[in-house]
């Protein structure tokens, strides 16, 4: 990819619904500091100048969408979803492409429940992977031990650290070359580096943030409040 003469764009898959929340309104809807979780993540898109628009991947009849601020942005548009994750990005894609976006075009892929990612680290990520043709994504070298189940609970074996590096996102890819890496993908590919590396690529890490989490877990509500405090919400 060259940015200086592909377009960048961003696709937020948001059609998930969230079920280890046990809520029924999604979670990328949850208020968080003032803003829906969704709202922080398109913000944070729209804060990079390089983005030309964002595609943001909804679930049929979505009754949230419409009482977002983002909803009314000229830079942000919508497709519907599908029932997996690559299905929302793959549908994003083809949505970009009926909007004018080229096959050589950049893309980023960001979760809708990753508020807390910053400006700035996007920033790094299309700088340092730039001029990489299997394309970049946020990443953190792994801190822990860790350890593998046995399937009863108990510890089977401790796995060495080394080299492990924690997935997060925007991850960040020719657009043509994503889509084809997602048609060949099957559902059980949960990012879509993964589905890049079916294609043989080998994206390149780019380090991220330990604020830039994904909202999984009810207790993980306060500690991304902390997080965004700073940024125009409050802390309730």
């Amino acid at each position: 990819m060259n940015r200086g003469a592909e377009a960048v764009w961003a696709v937020i898959p948001a059609a998930g619904q969230g079920v280890r929340m046990a809520d029924p309104t999604p979670k990328q809807y949850h208020p968080l500091a003032g803003r829906a979780v969704l709202q922080w993540a398109v913000e944070a898109m729209l804060g990079v100048t390089a983005v030309r628009g964002v595609m943001v991947a909804l679930a049929p009849d979505d009754p949230h969408w419409q009482r977002l601020a983002a909803a009314a942005h000229p830079r942000v548009h919508t497709c519907t979803g599908g029932a997996q994750r690559a299905a929302s990005v793959q549908a994003g894609l083809t949505a970009l492409r009926e909007r004018g976006a080229d096959p050589g075009d950049a893309v980023l892929v960001h979760d809708a429940a990753r508020p807390a990612v910053t400006v700035t680290a996007i920033e790094r990520l299309l700088s340092a992977a730039a001029g990489e043709a299997d394309g970049g994504l946020l990443a953190l070298p792994v801190r822990d031990t860790l350890k593998m189940d046995a399937g009863d609970g108990h510890i089977a074996s401790t796995i060495a650290r080394d080299g492990l590096w924690q997935a997060q996102t925007p991850q960040l890819f020719p657009l043509g070359r994503l889509q084809e890496a997602l048609d060949q993908a099957d559902a059980s590919v949960t990012d879509e580096a993964a589905a890049m590396e079916l294609l043989g690529a080998r994206p390149r890490l780019v380090e991220g943030e330990v604020g830039n989490i994904k909202y999984t877990y009810a207790g993980d509500r306060q500690w991304l409040a902390e997080q965004l405090r700073g940024r125009g919400g409050d802390t309730q």
